[in-house]
């Protein structure tokens, strides 16, 4: 299991508190935090091009899925 984040409800890379952040991503490979796609700094894109750890799932809790950015299909996680 990852660890747990440093700051809960932020993204790893974004200034703290800075706004732009839609949703956040957990990288199932080392456990970093990135935000989505959809936010300013698509941190989890950015994550997956520096480090190749391709599974990244979502940490919302209306979202019960995961994305692998190698293959560009989502991944549906068991128990949500």
């Amino acid at each position: 299991m990852p660890p747990p984040l440093p700051h809960p409800g932020e993204c790893e890379d974004c200034v703290p508190g800075a706004p732009g952040r839609v949703r956040l991503r957990r990288c199932t490979g080392c456990g970093h935090v990135g935000c989505c796609d959809s936010s300013r700094g698509r941190h989890a894109y950015a994550h997956f091009e520096e480090t190749g750890h391709p599974v990244a799932v979502s940490l919302a809790s209306d979202e019960a899925w995961a994305w692998c950015y190698a293959d560009e299909v989502f991944l549906v996680r068991d128990g949500g």
